[in-house]
């Protein structure tokens, strides 16, 4: 462990996994609160008395008036869906205060939009499932050394000639049928746009800066993880990924910051599966009881609405997980979900052409054709909204969490057990360096 009084958050499977909850509770004694990867195409949802809050860029922490955020240059910023979420916001009487955006974050325009859909739709049947929000092309542009940052929008005439300098180069590479937005709309709306966020107490700036200024200083920082292990561009289940690094080492460069002063590393881990749009999930269940377990754990898209698909807790994958990550805590969440059901199943293996394996496969068409080894563990009946401390949880709940701690060698030091900030056991400071 280091002097770092710093903290990192990610989901440890595809996402959804209920890190909104967990980030809001540790938030509350964060100093600042770091988005560092993503955009507005996933989403976390928190309950503070009785309001329901649902983030897709702003972080977290925004709830705190005492709180930093900071979204970094690892964030594609859509300039209209952050307003429109700031005002959401502001309805639920959070009124924003110390919001730092990075000048080196990427902007998302209405051509990456635009581009989404039409290539999405070019795929035909063999989709991936995007959200259609211009996350991957904006990337895509990034990479290609063909962004605009936000840091550009402060000067009217840089942002104006990139804009056209994209425009043309595009227009001679791209079909012509594809739907340019017209420039000059672009440019309007994303100025006026712009100044009605600048109104408030916002500042774009160097984030790297501001962030390892706190950390040096003493200060508790929290890293803000979008998505889940499983996602990621380089070791999620490619090409049904997100077009960001979603895992703990990210931060580094999502952020700014040096891995040499990353603490902890919480991954958090719903006590059963889900996964939106396609690709390979070894141990997705059918029928009633899915239907059940997705009405129960209010399994729909924070975003999109799309209904997740679900399946049993898969050992081999949060193995993988944990390798990227080194999780050095298990944030547990939903356990309340599967209250009422007689069995509970975890894939603990995979059969893979007739032969156990334990790691899981790298390549699509090995998981594709993996099937689950399941074991069976009793249910439990446990009235979790009453439940204070992992002294009072069931034999039953509490041999099911055991087995989640010795497969991954990992503590589990937070459970989740309801949908509000305040139902949950701490069975470890987080903030204990």
């Amino acid at each position: 462990m280091n002097k770092y009084k710093t903290l990192v958050i990610v989901g440890a499977q595809w996402g959804d996994e209920g890190k909104g909850k967990i980030i809001d509770y540790i938030a509350q004694k964060a100093d600042m609160v770091v988005r560092f990867n993503g955009g507005n195409n996933a989403g976390h949802t928190v309950v503070v008395n009785g309001k329901t809050f649902k983030f897709r860029l702003l972080p977290s922490g925004i709830i705190s008036e005492s709180t930093v955020n900071v979204i970094a240059n690892g964030v594609v910023i859509n300039l209209n869906a952050l307003l429109e979420e700031i005002k959401e916001v502001e309805k639920l009487g959070v009124k924003i205060n110390k919001l730092y955006l990075s000048s080196q974050a990427t902007l998302i325009l209405p051509y990456h939009i635009e581009m989404d859909k039409f290539i999405e739709e070019k795929r035909g049947s063999k989709k991936i499932g995007t959200t259609a929000r211009g996350i991957g092309p904006a990337y895509t542009d990034k990479v290609s050394r063909e962004a605009i940052f936000l840091g550009d929008i402060l000067d009217k005439n840089v942002f104006a000639e990139k804009l056209r300098d994209i425009y043309s180069l595009k227009k001679q590479i791209l079909s012509s049928e594809f739907p340019f937005p017209p420039l000059e709309e672009v440019l309007s709306s994303q100025f006026s746009t712009f100044e009605e966020i600048s109104k408030r107490n916002i500042s774009v700036t160097d984030t790297s800066l501001l962030i390892n200024q706190y950390i040096d200083n003493g200060y508790k920082v929290l890293f803000e993880g979008a998505q889940g292990t499983l996602l990621d561009v380089n070791f999620g289940t490619y090409p049904y990924v997100t077009s960001s690094n979603t895992i703990s080492g990210s931060v580094c460069v999502g952020a700014g910051v040096s891995p040499t002063k990353i603490n902890k590393i919480i991954g958090v881990v719903k006590a059963y599966t889900s996964r939106v749009g396609e690709g390979p999930f070894p141990s997705e269940i059918f029928g009633e009881l899915a239907d059940y377990i997705r009405e129960k754990g209010r399994e729909f898209g924070t975003v999109t609405r799309r209904p997740r698909r679900i399946g049993w807790l898969d050992i081999p994958a949060l193995k993988y997980a944990n390798r990227i990550n080194s999780f050095t805590d298990i944030a547990l969440t939903k356990i309340d979900v599967l209250t009422g059901l007689k069995e509970i199943k975890i894939a603990k293996e995979y059969k893979y052409k007739g032969k156990i394996i334990t790691e899981f496969p790298t390549t699509m068409h090995e998981l594709s054709a993996c099937e689950p080894v399941l074991e069976t563990l009793p249910g439990w009946n446990d009235s979790f909204s009453k439940i204070k401390s992992r002294e009072e949880i069931s034999q039953n709940a509490e041999n099911y969490i055991k087995y989640i701690e010795n497969e991954l060698k990992v503590p589990v030091t937070i459970i989740g057990t309801g949908e509000e900030r305040d139902q949950i056991i701490i069975t470890r400071d987080p903030w204990e360096m």
